[in-house]
């Protein structure tokens, strides 16, 4: 059974960087899509950004530049990097993989990220 468990979420101020992980377990990950989303309150959930597993990256306009998405499919954990943080990017971010091979995707629990002063 995958399970994917999430942390570094926080409260940071406005300018401040934070740096989640997502460790998996329960399958051999690196052929899965691995990304982060978010959903803001009242908002849908929205794409973050995604890694492949030959390490192509998908990254949303508005966290373009400030995010850096990375995986370390000996650790079978993807990380996001948040720097240049706004009030705008808090959320809770959610962890995903997703198997191009069976077509399933798992979604972590969510971490809270707070970006206010």
């Amino acid at each position: 059974q995958v399970q994917l468990v999430e942390s570094g979420g926080g409260l940071v101020q406005p300018g401040g960087s934070l740096r989640l992980s997502c460790a998996a377990s329960g399958s051999t990950f690196n052929f899965y899509v691995m990304g982060w989303y978010r959903q803001a309150p009242g908002k849908q959930r929205e794409l973050v950004a995604h890694i492949t597993s030959g390490d192509s990256t998908t990254y949303a306009t508005s966290v373009k530049g400030r995010f850096t998405i990375s995986r370390d499919n000996a650790k079978n954990t993807v990380y996001l990097q948040m720097n240049s943080l706004k009030p705008e990017d808090a959320a809770v971010y959610y962890c995903n993989v997703y198997s191009i091979a069976t077509h399933r995707g798992y979604w972590g629990q969510g971490t809270q990220v707070t970006v206010s002063s």
